[in-house]
């Protein structure tokens, strides 16, 4: 009987020590986790800096806040001086005022949705260098300057929108007259720039055409406007992948001969990455497919960016870029392997206006407020 207790004491010990194996301690090694404490009274910012301890994804996003903001806080200054530098470079005054160069890439549908008013908030205040987009990111800015976008359901069954003539994009409705107009407006437009072809030899890409377009619009609701007022380039290698492709296509039918020249784009979007140095580069990409690709693609020709922040929701277990987490990325050699990167799995209609809150905008309130106190 003794032999037996004897037995099952050390079985039950063997159990007890499988189950309580002793622990490595994290203190001084990871955050602990802690929300935010509502009791404390509601302040936005400190419930914002409280994701980076929320866990799961609030931990993602708030990674992402401060990738974003060690890219603002980044000066050529923190870096050691090298041999071979140039003069210029080696100029204190010089070096502190020499930041990263950001790139920001999104997809259409942002655009159809109301984080084109934060898109154009950072462009106009000229807070990012890069964009690249999709036709549809070009087109519907153009389009929303012209006629409204409305909100509607997921469930909307489409062939009883059809015979409206109303289109979905998720749970938005676009009329279809908002294209007639759009329709309206550009191919004025085509005549021109064909006609410029011709007399002045004018050599069209898709980023030309795009700045084109901005100055045309003419109105400070769109991002493009502020793009071409502020010189910052807007790529887009699909630019026929659209309604603007379709107007191309009638305008070839009526007045033919108008050509963009897609080659030209890839070594201006490419020089954008290499001709960079010194400074270090930092990504933003909402959304995956084109914008994310060719955006990474592009600083792969530097050895990769230096800073990245990835906001979407497809997952990387078929393959795709769009899915691909950041590490997938420096495989290649389009993210440096000492890079500070993060992907946030989240729509970026919720994820992205908290993030530029805490990071572009609350700069820019508090470099106003200096401004102020300073009058």
């Amino acid at each position: 009987m003794a032999a037996a207790i004897k037995e099952a004491a050390a079985v039950i010990e063997n159990a007890r020590s499988a189950v309580f194996k002793e622990s490595e301690s994290l203190d001084g090694i990871s955050a602990k986790i802690h929300g935010y404490d509502f009791n404390q009274g509601l302040n936005y910012s400190q419930l914002l800096k409280s994701l980076i301890s929320t866990g799961f994804q609030a931990s993602n996003l708030g990674d992402a806040i401060e990738t974003i903001n060690a890219m603002l806080d980044w000066r050529l200054s923190h870096e050691k001086v090298k041999e071979d530098c140039c003069e210029e470079e080696k100029d204190e005054t010089y070096r502190e005022s020499v930041r990263c160069k950001i790139f920001l890439g999104f997809t259409s549908n942002l655009i159809s949705s109301g984080v084109r008013d934060t898109i154009r908030y950072l462009v106009q205040n000229k807070m990012v260098e890069v964009l690249v987009t999709t036709t549809g990111g070009i087109e519907e800015d153009l389009i929303k300057c012209l006629a409204d976008t409305y909100r509607g359901h997921f469930h909307l069954p489409g062939a009883a929108l059809r015979e409206k003539g109303l289109n979905r994009i998720g749970n938005l409705i676009m009329p279809n007259s908002n294209y007639s107009k759009f329709e309206d407006w550009i191919i004025p437009i085509f005549d021109q720039m064909l006609e410029e072809q011709k007399t002045q030899h004018v050599v069209w890409t898709p980023s030309k055409v795009i700045a084109r377009l901005g100055k045309e619009i003419n109105d400070e609701s769109s991002y493009l406007y502020w793009a071409y007022k502020n010189n910052i380039p807007v790529f887009c290698p699909a630019l026929t992948d659209g309604s603007l492709g379709d107007m191309f296509y009638f305008h070839s039918f009526k007045n033919p001969g108008l050509v963009v020249d897609i080659v030209q784009d890839v070594l201006a979007m490419d020089n954008e990455a290499v001709l960079a140095d010194p400074r270090k580069t930092g990504v933003i990409i909402l959304g995956g497919g084109l914008p994310k690709h060719h955006i990474c693609n592009a600083n792969m020709m530097r050895n990769g960016a230096d800073y990245a922040v990835f906001i979407n929701t497809a997952q990387e277990y078929d393959g795709s870029d769009s899915g691909a987490r950041p590490d997938e990325a420096v495989s290649w050699g389009k993210i440096r392997a000492t890079a500070k990167s993060v992907k946030v799995h989240c729509d970026a209609t919720i994820a992205f206006p908290l993030v530029v809150a805490e990071t572009f905008a609350a700069r820019r309130e508090k470099t106003i407020e200096k401004k102020l106190c300073s009058a």
